[in-house]
């Protein structure tokens, strides 16, 4: 016996496919974008990645430098801007979590947060130039560590808000019955249950933070000597890519290459691990 099929039913059946298709279509454009940007940063990286690219600083043209300077500075400043924002934000998002769902001082602080979530980087930069820079008149290397905190720790707040509430309250009412302060339901059942999620979300805070140049323009400024010290300029791979880019020489617009290649494959791997921590943990 044959199927009657109805006219709305086949019109859905006919709208289903051009949909699908469709998403196809941009998942396709996405991934042949995704990849061409991937092939042009191998072809054009892949050549100046030597070893000397990693032993030597920064040098005029002519001299065979290398990145050595600004991949050390990059390191410095993105693990202080980690290291500060990492307790800040785990603290904020546990207290919203935990403790402030419906009060006022949570609502702000969410608000706040997601402000700072949306705002373009470059506005951080000219807060913190305003706020450490222009007051003690010179650029440092700290400044920019903490430009890239402000620019962490809305993103570690949100994602453990939102990795703390997906754990079960029984879970939390379990622990209590047993006679657990709050403190202890919090930090080690909440925490121990939201642990992979809270990882995730501070290795995604970390591959933002590792690819930012504006921030670091109005704060740690550059700097093609070695330098180490939180107090003076100091390179990075962002800014050293920005200045070197637009150069006439060809020696420097290949670091450029190679710089963004290394931030790249250091993002990707990031992402990476982190997609490994949330599969291990399901």
């Amino acid at each position: 016996m044959a199927v009657v099929t109805s006219p709305l039913a086949a019109r859905r059946k006919r709208t289903s496919k051009i949909v699908a298709a469709l998403c196809m279509a941009a998942a396709g454009i996405a991934l042949a974008v995704l990849f061409s940007i991937l092939f042009t940063l191998v072809s054009r990286g892949l050549p100046a990645l030597t070893f000397r690219l990693f032993t030597t600083e920064t040098l005029p043209t002519g001299e065979n430098g290398g990145l050595a300077n600004a991949i050390v500075g990059s390191l410095i400043q993105v693990g202080i801007g980690m290291a500060i924002a990492t307790p800040i934000g785990v603290l904020a998002g546990t207290y919203l979590a935990e403790y402030a769902q419906k009060s006022r001082l949570g609502a702000v602080t969410r608000f706040v947060s997601d402000i700072l979530l949306s705002a373009p980087s470059i506005l951080v930069g000219l807060f913190v130039y305003e706020l450490m820079v222009a007051t003690t008149k010179t650029y440092s290397a700290i400044a920019g560590s903490v430009a890239l905190a402000v620019i962490a720790i809305p993103i570690i707040i949100r994602t453990t808000e939102d990795m703390l509430s997906l754990v079960p309250v029984p879970l939390r009412e379990a622990a209590a019955a047993l006679g657990a302060p709050k403190w202890k339901v919090t930090t080690l059942i909440a925490w121990r249950a939201a642990g992979a999620g809270m990882l995730t979300g501070l290795l995604l805070a970390l591959a933002r933070v590792a690819g930012e140049t504006a921030p670091l323009l109005f704060t740690s400024l550059g700097n093609l000597n070695w330098s180490t010290s939180l107090s003076e300029p100091m390179a990075s791979l962002p800014l050293t890519i920005y200045q070197f880019a637009a150069s006439p020489y060809g020696d420097l617009v290949e670091l450029a290459w190679a710089g963004a290649l290394l931030i790249t494959v250091g993002v990707l791997a990031i992402n990476i691990i982190a997609q490994l921590v949330v599969g291990r943990k399901r």
